[in-house]
């Protein structure tokens, strides 16, 4: 750098001092220009931290792709930075800073800023290369759900070309079975939720249950087998029968899409009939207005549109397994049969499961003091096949299970 016409940083003033020292008596002329060239050294300090931060992020972005030219390039650039720091470090403490504070500050603000461009088209390259790449994995993905579509148009017009499912998807007993459990899974998330709604408007659960059974002399082992008088109440099978073409169709239209959406779709569809009767046998006008306040869903349902509420999602995924099960009964067999069995009555390991509660001991053996407290999930016959119903085991009166 030329040597400043201004005095030297470390010259004396009028009266003597060293304008280095700080602690000197000087002048109002020579501390503005004391200060003057600290800021000028604050400022290159601050540029100089600028572009390594730039060099650093070039050398980053060198990595990946892998560019070696440029690494180089900006590996040399942090070096001669943290050289001009170390230079302008051992000038100051050796007291031979030589430098014109306003050609400084200003030539260290354009270092700055030309730092910060470079920070800038750096981020702003990587944002592009991230756009691409995704782009990129958005149009792979389309083209795969093209050809899933494709295929899936291709298999349903088989289908539908066919008389039986089963035979390109071998659908049987077992395949009900597995549906069965997810719809149980489905059953029991609601139930947690609806559990909780009972809970924020305080109500006496005990009485909830006996209630949903519809017997108040009900024994629980537990306080939590609470939860399978609530699956009973909402575990309803019992539907009409329909044509089995069209139960073949509805499955297979309905069992991979958000129920709300294929509602919202086909607001006139058996399906959004099914979840409109359902939704009022299980959530009465009572029990809505104890857990929102007002009757706003019901409202909606009633004219064939659909709630936006995290309880009326989880109620209609439930609603959507239950129907699904109903159109896979229909596409196994024409001879269906939903059974429940009846309180009071002695447990058969033909038609019934009990539950599991913990107390195993309950269906050991011949236990003539335990009977069917209410059914929980109900029991199916498809042809001469039968699906156990799950029961809740209770003693008879006069005996009380142990409670923990």
């Amino acid at each position: 750098m030329s040597k400043p016409h201004n005095p030297n940083f470390y010259d004396e003033d009028d009266d003597g001092d060293s304008v280095f020292d700080l602690k000197s008596p000087s002048s109002s002329r020579s501390g503005e220009r004391r200060r003057a060239v600290l800021e000028a050294v604050v400022a290159k300090i601050f540029a100089s931290t600028t572009s390594i931060k730039a060099a650093y992020v070039e050398l980053q972005m060198a990595q990946h792709p892998y560019d070696n030219a440029a690494i180089q390039a900006a590996d040399t650039a942090v070096v001669e930075e943290l050289k001009a720091l170390s230079e302008l470090k051992q000038s100051f403490l050796r007291k031979e800073l030589n430098l014109s504070p306003q050609v400084a500050i200003m030539l260290a603000e354009i270092q700055e800023q030309q730092s910060l461009m470079r920070t800038y088209d750096i981020t702003i390259k990587k944002l592009e290369s991230e756009v691409t790449e995704k782009q990129s994995r958005i149009d792979s993905l389309k083209t795969n759900l093209e050809g899933s579509s494709s295929f899936n148009k291709s298999l349903e017009k088989k289908l539908t070309a066919s008389g039986s499912v089963s035979l390109f998807l071998n659908l049987n007993l077992s395949h009900f079975v597995q549906i069965l459990g997810f719809t149980l899974r489905s059953v029991r998330a609601f139930v947690k939720s609806l559990v909780k709604e009972m809970e924020s408007a305080r109500w006496d659960l005990d009485a909830a249950a006996s209630a949903a059974v519809r017997n108040a002399s009900t024994i629980f082992a537990r306080p939590s087998h609470r939860c399978f008088a609530f699956e009973s109440f909402v575990c309803g099978f019992s539907l009409p029968k329909v044509d089995e073409k069209r139960s073949r169709e509805e499955y297979f239209n309905l069992r991979s899409v958000d129920p709300i959406q294929y509602l919202t779709r086909n607001p006139g569809s058996s399906f959004a009939r099914f979840v409109l009767h359902k939704y009022l046998s299980v959530i009465d006008a009572k029990m809505e207005c104890s857990f929102f306040g007002n009757l706003n869903q019901r409202k909606l349902v009633n004219s064939g549109e659909f709630p936006d509420s995290g309880f009326f999602a989880t109620f209609c995924e439930m609603a959507k397994r239950i129907w699904l099960l109903h159109c896979l009964a229909f596409c196994l067999s024409e001879n269906v049969k939903v059974f429940q069995i009846k309180r009071g009555c002695r447990f058969s390991q033909v038609y019934m499961e009990s539950v599991k509660t913990g107390d195993q001991s309950l269906v050991s053996g011949d236990n003539a003091d335990i009977r069917v407290g209410f059914t929980v999930v109900p029991g199916f016959k498809i042809g001469h096949d039968v699906i156990q119903s799950q029961i809740y085991l209770s003693p008879v009166a006069g005996f009380h299970l142990p409670r923990s």
